[in-house]
């Protein structure tokens, strides 16, 4: 009766959602539940949890492109915090009874952080294409190749001769390139996206290869295709829901015996130094110390990968199967740390930012933040579509006017486009500490997102003496007053406006 663990990883997961805390903790707990009963799942829960797996790394795939992994601050913090991390677990598990073999194994897998947590925190805050968003995703997709590299370890068996026939795909991908660019209907995208994750994971299997390895390099044909963000779109939810099943069925092992919460123990007391290890990298590599702090929050987890990479290693007789237990209880709590951290991420850093700034080199950073408006009479923070048509406004009529954004692409674009523009986070209390903004006098914040953002920028402004017009863009009545209670001046989104408009234009023609 598949409708019992379906019914309650619903259950369980909406629970857990109502305290912000990932859902795939509620799956994990479900499948937990269910382990001391006698309920005994069909074959269906093996091939959904597989099959979430394997859509999981065709998405990773679509992401890694040499563009966001081939940079010294990537690059060198990702593989030197692998390497340290390894160091530091390789004993801890030695000691705890595993071979050789099977704890380096464990140690890399370790040193891992969540691609799914952060991807979803990120996007949920709209700062995936933040700086320090991209730094983040650069480092997991370069923890997700090493992955790959065990999973392919770990998948055991000797290649056929026919595997060689692989290296042909990259001519195949113009073909498929353009039968994804003239399909138009939205269920046939979807039947290539999944047709594209099973069938890449099936080719490689034919040939004795991982079929794990095949979904992320059919991924990787289409980094730089126009339609690549479709595809994972199209692919997220069943890819989500499948996922289900895989945690739920790492949750069906039951509990770890007494040793095994003792290592459990051991770990999550050394997730704090995983933080530290990220954070110090980071400064090394001459970050600011808001983005070696917001990154080391977004990476202060263990990872989904360490139980995907397990698994396979456990299926070849690797690693011993209860090791999975604990990895799997290990990542639910380590969910749930994460989900608190970055929930009060903002707290944490106005409490803490004066000592983690000690700390940062007194160099040119590549995130440089402005330390200056100069003679802007008007400020646009946010430049999406909104933002980029008050500045063409302002230029329109002769303004003087500066736009800053936490997205540097955006920036870029802007700035090739005569527009005055500048990379900023306008979530960093100390930029608008030391921002000196000598003859401002209206100030608009077009920012999509949490209306929590806007009320601290601010709350900034007013705690720096801004006696100027503070103009914010609203979605509802309740972030009206709440602005206002701030000391900005709300404006309403304009489907309100074009809803009013559309009445009075109804009404004189009636």
């Amino acid at each position: 009766m598949d409708i019992v663990w379906i019914g309650l990883a619903f259950l369980l997961g909406l629970l857990l959602n109502r305290y912000h805390i990932p859902p795939l903790v509620g799956y994990l707990l479900a499948g937990l539940g269910l382990s001391f009963t006698t309920y005994e799942p069909g074959p269906m829960l093996h091939e959904i949890a597989h099959l979430g797996v394997i859509f999981l790394l065709f998405t990773v795939g679509l992401h890694i492109s040499l563009k966001n992994i081939l940079q010294k601050e990537v690059l060198g913090v990702g593989l030197i915090h692998l390497m340290i991390s390894s160091v530091i677990f390789i004993p801890v598990s030695l000691y705890f009874g595993l071979n050789t073999e099977a704890a380096v194994i464990v140690a890399i897998t370790l040193g891992f952080s969540s691609t799914v947590l952060a991807a979803k925190g990120l996007e949920n805050r709209n700062e995936l294409s933040s700086y320090y968003g991209r730094l983040s995703i650069g480092i997991l997709i370069v923890q997700d190749l090493v992955a790959i590299g065990i999973i392919a370890y770990a998948g055991g068996g000797t290649p056929s001769s026919w595997a060689l026939l692989l290296l042909a795909l990259p001519l195949v991908r113009p073909l498929l390139s353009k039968l994804l660019h003239i399909i138009e209907r939205e269920e046939l995208l979807l039947l290539m996206a999944l047709s594209l994750a099973v069938g890449g994971s099936a080719l490689f299997e034919s040939v004795s290869l991982s079929g794990e390895l095949g979904a992320l390099v059919m991924g990787m044909l289409f980094v730089n295709d126009d339609k690549a963000e479709q595809l994972e779109k199209k692919i997220w939810g069943i890819k989500e829901a499948f996922l289900v099943g895989f945690f739920l069925e790492i949750g069906l092992g039951g509990l770890p015996g007494s040793d095994g919460f003792r290592y459990i123990g051991v770990l999550l007391l050394l997730l704090p130094l995983k933080a530290i290890l990220f954070y110090g990298l980071f400064i090394a590599f001459k970050l600011r110390a808001r983005t070696g702090f917001l990154s080391t929050i977004t990476l202060t987890a263990y990872s989904e990968f360490t139980l995907i990479a397990g698994a396979v290693a456990a299926s070849s007789g690797i690693i011993p199967p209860e090791i999975i237990i604990i990895l799997g209880l290990l990542t639910a709590i380590s969910y749930v740390i994460n989900s608190i951290l970055v929930r009060y991420e903002d707290t944490i850093w106005q409490k803490f930012n004066d000592f983690l700034r000690n700390f940062e080199r007194k160099v040119k950073h590549p995130d440089h933040q402005p330390e200056s408006l100069g003679a802007a009479e008007f400020l646009v923070i946010g430049l999406g579509k909104t933002g980029e048509a008050a500045l063409s406004a302002f230029r329109e009529q002769g303004k003087t006017a500066v736009g800053i954004d936490i997205n540097p692409d955006r920036v870029l674009n802007l700035m090739k486009n005569g527009f005055r523009v500048l990379y900023a986070d306008a979530q960093d209390a100390f930029f608008w500490e030391e921002l000196h903004m000598p003859k401002l006098n209206s100030i608009l914040i077009a920012m999509s997102g949490e209306i929590y953002t806007k009320l601290f920028i601010v709350e900034q402004l007013r705690k720096k003496n801004f006696s100027g017009n503070i103009h914010v863009l609203t979605q509802n009545e309740r972030e009206d007053e709440q602005v206002l209670q701030a000391g900005g001046n709300p404006i309403s989104v304009p489907a309100i406006q074009m809803g009013e408009k559309m009445v009075q234009i109804s009404m004189s023609q009636s």
